[in-house]
């Protein structure tokens, strides 16, 4: 029998420690060590290269074959984007979300077309059974895909079928149901979750098959398990939106294949996710006139050029304590932005509740929307309004000033194009202005300059 031992591993960062403490060194995490039972001495599954493999080689750069980046493409477009381009054999792709938001039924469309393009796909279902998956592709249209399908949550097996079908593509879903029935630990936890991963992709690079593991998330909003779950994968996903929108985002956070700042736009509907050809239409549809407290921002998300609308309202405090909230902007930032109109546009908001929010459940994190949240809360203060068909951009500096951001031209060009004829932005520095648009260019120095164009 096999000694076995205690040991401590982080829930937060996967670091094993001997014994317990109130902190996790490595990651100071407090309360993040959980007791483990450990077997000792050789692991038999543990992955070890045989000898004379010619993997374990050493090789110049120079002459290794390019054709092992070549990516294979998803089927669907705007997942494509964000992974830079398609799926690269032999890489990790981690996808998380919420519960319901459409993990499952966006990788088993991306797997029915990956089948349907003679791409070897293995879809093994770790919380349905087949019967259900088959159930489920029906209801999306392709019950008679070519896609493999496998019903099983022992790692062993799955690796051994893998092995016996040499797919192209392996989808797990989900990776916190998979587990070694050598492990005492349960399904989920620290311990299977970094074996489990580890092995699965060490197979991958082994047999140069792209794997797609889906992952649950936690309250917090981030991917259950070990941090070093996201450590081990070469690219992480996650799917946003909510149950009261239609549409659904796909942004990654770490990409070693391409840029993290591609956005993804997909619409749910009975037949499954739909790619968004014209965002920018998407979330401006319905929009009512002109009102206080509306603002048109024209944010960039990697390569795309969003036009969102950006809402303020402010409301009398009768608790003492002024309420900052805000939806789809960083609360800090937007606070910085309340000081800044308070010190150099005479608004008095230290007495007021204000409450910023950007219309469809977007999120933008760029400074080039600071301009249209201090606009939207100036006109939500005074009850003036900007030019009707205006669009703004710009950040701004705790002087009051109005900085250049970048691809000015582009955000310029969409508005344009939608429709707008008044745009409000900082000075291009070295950009060159957009040529060919017929619309009207307001150039604001500082913030005072742009307040003034609310009448």
């Amino acid at each position: 029998m096999p000694k076995t031992h205690t040991q401590f591993i982080c829930r937060s960062c996967g670091s094993v420690q001997p014994r317990w403490m109130g902190k996790c060194p490595a990651c100071d995490e407090w309360d993040a060590l959980e007791e483990h039972t450990a077997t000792g001495g050789a692991d038999k599954h543990r992955p070890l290269v045989p000898p004379g493999d010619t993997d374990a080689l050493v090789q110049a750069l120079a002459d290794i074959q390019p054709d092992s980046t070549r990516r294979y493409p998803s089927g669907l477009e705007e997942f494509d984007r964000v992974l830079g381009g398609g799926i690269v054999p032999g890489s990790a792709i981690l996808v998380g979300g919420d519960p319901g938001i459409g993990k499952s039924t966006l990788l088993l469309q991306a797997g029915h077309a990956l089948a349907a393009a003679k791409r070897k796909t293995l879809y093994v279902t770790s919380e349905e059974s087949l019967g259900q998956l088959r159930l489920r592709a029906a209801r999306l249209g392709f019950e008679d895909s070519p896609l493999r399908a496998a019903a099983q949550t022992n790692v062993d097996i799955i690796s051994k079928l893998i092995q016996d079908e040499r797919p192209d593509i392996v989808v797990i879903d989900s990776v916190q149901m998979i587990y070694r029935p050598e492990l005492p630990a349960a399904p989920g936890s620290v311990t299977q979750l970094r074996d489990a991963a580890a092995r699965l992709i060490w197979l991958a690079k082994k047999l140069n098959f792209a794997l797609l593991l889906v992952g649950h998330v936690t309250k917090e909003g981030a991917i259950a398990g070990p941090k070093i779950l996201e450590h081990l994968v070469d690219c992480v996903s996650y799917f946003e939106g909510d149950r009261f929108h239609a549409h659904r985002l796909v942004r990654t956070i770490k990409n070693r294949f391409g840029s993290t700042d591609e956005l993804g736009i997909f619409e749910m509907t009975d037949a499954g996710l739909a790619a968004v050809p014209d965002p920018s239409k998407m979330f401006l549809e319905d929009r009512p006139a002109t009102r206080p407290g509306s603002v048109i921002l024209a944010a960039c998300e990697g390569t795309r050029t969003l036009l969102v609308e950006v809402q303020a309202l402010c409301a009398q405090s009768v608790f003492g304590s002024a309420k900052r909230k805000t939806t789809g902007v960083d609360p800090a930032r937007t606070a910085m932005i309340l000081a800044v109109l308070e010190k150099h546009a005479d608004v008095v908001v230290g007495d007021q509740d204000v409450f910023v929010n950007i219309v469809g459940g977007v999120k933008v994190t760029e400074p080039a929307a600071d301009l249209a949240i201090a606009l939207a809360v100036y006109s939500a203060m005074t009850g003036r309004c900007l030019p009707e068909n205006a669009v703004v951009f710009g950040e701004l500096g705790l002087g009051g000033e109005l900085r250049p951001v970048h691809h000015a031209d582009r955000r310029i060009n969409e508005a344009a194009r939608i429709g707008f004829t008044t745009c409000l932005h900082p000075p291009l520095g070295k950009q060159k202005p957009a040529r060919g648009t017929q619309q009207q260019s307001i150039i604001c120095k500082t913030l005072l300059d742009s307040l003034g164009n609310c009448g």
